[in-house]
């Protein structure tokens, strides 16, 4: 069955002749669409002969004259499944980064210049469509977006391979499809570890981060409570009211700083287990509005706090010690 299946996909990359990722936008040209009948056109083209040769045999000029009739609307049937994807201009939308192990998600624009709406407009990443199928209509003169889902399946830059465009309106009897490889790419993120191990303390002793005195002037309110806050600064009365732990905040409270870095995990830790580790400790201490940086073999991120910091040293650890090539998404069509 495997073999089966590597002879249909090599013949189907030779039929079609793969393309590298193609960059701006890309206009479906005629010769850019493929069209064939479906197993529902192939089950009429069946009954359609066997009703013609009913009528010759038995001479019914209504017979041929509903046969013609059913045949005429098959070949107009073909001629729109064609004109449904002929002409679109399709370009690649933004990728947001996911972790490794969730589901990218690739969204393309699809551009009707057209004065005729296109419906039921089909993609996958199979060859004619497959259970992860998205389908979307596209207004006459107006643009459309439709995504999908490619599984990222480990950290690096995931590319969603060839995808399918296709079509079986408006009678399912033909199946029209494209395929496109636009010039997409996705930052996959390391796995991260699991919640609860603590974060590394802080190195006071060689100027490279410390926390700073916490100011107790004035009460400032109330914050979710995280493993390590000082029990004293816990509201113990609203725990007691079964509100959960909370710990109090005072003005004059100062930003504690951490360093990340590889030469604080065991040794006996591989690299993608230290990697997810230190993704754990970057969302951790993000969550926490710490001052941190993180230290890598070869590449340093400084001290900061906040989104962007957070999103620069996630992208670190995702293209650590990985050559300068993008990842295939796996099963392209």
């Amino acid at each position: 069955m495997n073999t089966v299946a590597a002879l249909k996909h090599r013949f189907f990359d030779w039929f079609i002749q793969p393309r590298a990722p193609e960059t701006g936008v890309i206009v479906l040209v005629q010769r850019r669409v493929y069209i064939l009948p479906t197993r529902l056109g192939l089950v009429f083209a069946a009954v359609m002969l066997m009703m013609l040769l009913g009528a010759i045999n038995y001479l019914l000029s209504l017979g041929f004259v509903l046969t013609f009739l059913l045949v005429a609307m098959a070949f107009n049937g073909m001629l729109f499944t064609f004109r449904n994807l002929a002409r679109l201009h399709v370009s690649g939308g933004r990728t947001q980064p996911v972790f490794a192990g969730h589901t990218a998600q690739f969204t393309l624009h699809l551009s009707n210049l057209a004065e005729q709406a296109r419906y039921a407009v089909g993609l996958s990443r199979e060859r004619r469509g497959g259970d992860d199928s998205a389908f979307t209509d596209i207004p006459a003169k107006s643009t459309a977006q439709i995504s999908i889902g490619v599984p990222a399946v480990r950290r690096g830059k995931l590319r969603p391979g060839r995808l399918t465009l296709f079509t079986r309106y408006p009678l399912g009897l033909y199946n029209a499809w494209s395929v496109v490889q636009p010039d997409m790419q996705c930052l996959v993120y390391p796995r991260p570890a699991p919640p609860g191990v603590p974060l590394p303390a802080a190195e006071a002793a060689q100027g490279l981060g410390a926390s700073h005195g916490l100011g107790q002037e004035d009460f400032a309110g109330l914050r979710p409570y995280h493993l390590g806050d000082p029990p004293r600064h816990i509201a113990w009365k609203a725990a007691a009211r079964g509100q959960g732990l909370y710990t109090k905040q005072f003005t004059g409270q100062a930003a504690s700083e951490i360093w990340l870095a590889w030469d604080q995990l065991p040794p006996r830790m591989d690299s993608e287990e230290k990697l997810s580790r230190l993704t754990r400790w970057v969302l951790d201490a993000d969550a926490q509005h710490l001052n941190y940086g993180l230290r890598l073999p070869g590449k340093v991120v400084p001290m900061a706090s906040g989104d962007a910091h957070r999103e620069r040293c996630l992208e670190v650890l995702a293209l650590h010690d990985l050559p300068d090539l993008d990842n295939e998404a796996d099963g392209d069509a």
